[in-house]
């Protein structure tokens, strides 16, 4: 299959669940090839780029813009349209995408019908904000050609090319990676997650130190839930590739089943009262 910048794959009658998929720092959409390639027949898919990243490269980075880009993949017709059927809209974020997704859903939290975060559940401040600072720094003094020197050796070597040839062949985005992280360290937190009223799936690979505060987050949630998926760190869609897209088409089908209950308008501050937190925690095996 071949990618293009936002990846579209429409329902027959417009109603199909939006699965909308916002890659991480480095990458662009291709980053989610096999995962689009395994929802596509049943999903409407929608995989845009952030900005500093892939089609939108000459941009610079802000979480006001990456918000934007998902705001626009979120609405798809609807924000041209007014007329245009709302389907249930799924937001999956890895990594960087993982926070703009959340903070996307804390501008809207009545908008979506699930969300899922990939690797993106440390708290960015103290101890937490090492590992964020350590990218920016390692991305810096290594320079751009020998980083994707690096990334391509290190792709290759762990993965099956069917898994990342795309994502290779996207390319790799370093110039945003200090100021996308600065704002993540800056502004997202937990905290956003708190008048969010669809279930939020906090997943991650069990090896990822980005994912040590999981259940942090999904307590933040009225309806937050933990995944951890063995066999996996932090690219858990490349160590897990079809694990990752069965636990996005789980969220998507309840999604399907609830769509009568959306709304296409926010209607002033969500509230968690009237939900039952039904925070839990459960574990994938890949076998």
């Amino acid at each position: 299959m071949a990618l293009t910048a936002t990846e579209i794959v429409p329902g027959v009658d417009g109603q199909r669940t939006r699965v909308v998929l916002v890659h991480g720092s480095r990458l662009s959409h291709t980053q989610w090839a096999p995962q689009i390639r395994s929802l596509t027949p049943e999903f409407e898919v929608v995989a845009p780029d952030l900005p500093g990243h892939g089609s939108r490269a000459g941009e610079a980075f802000t979480l006001d813009r990456a918000i934007g880009a998902v705001a626009e993949a979120v609405e798809g017709d609807t924000a041209r349209d007014a007329d245009a059927p709302v389907p249930p809209v799924v937001l999956v974020g890895h990594s960087l995408g993982g926070y703009v997704a959340m903070a996307y859903a804390g501008c809207f939290p009545r908008r979506l019908a699930g969300l899922v975060l990939v690797g993106s559940a440390a708290v960015p401040t103290g101890v937490g904000a090492a590992a964020y600072r350590m990218v920016g720094a390692l991305t810096e003094r290594a320079g751009p050609e020998r980083m994707t020197r690096v990334n391509d050796r290190v792709l290759r070597r762990l993965y099956p090319l069917e898994v990342v040839d795309e994502a290779i062949a996207g390319g790799y985005y370093f110039d945003p990676t200090p100021a996308a992280w600065r704002d993540v360290m800056a502004y997202c937190r937990p905290a956003m997650l708190r008048r969010v009223t669809c279930p939020v799936v906090v997943a991650g690979g069990r090896w990822d130190q980005l994912s040590i505060q999981a259940t942090r987050f999904a307590r933040a949630a009225p309806d937050g839930r933990v995944v951890r998926i063995r066999g996996a760190g932090h690219l858990v869609g490349f160590d897990q590739p079809g694990r990752l897209a069965e636990l996005i088409a789980e969220v998507a089908r309840a999604a399907t089943s609830a769509k009568g209950d959306l709304s296409r308008s926010e209607s002033g501050p969500a509230s968690s009262s009237g939900h039952d937190r039904s925070f839990w925690t459960s574990e994938i095996d890949h076998s």
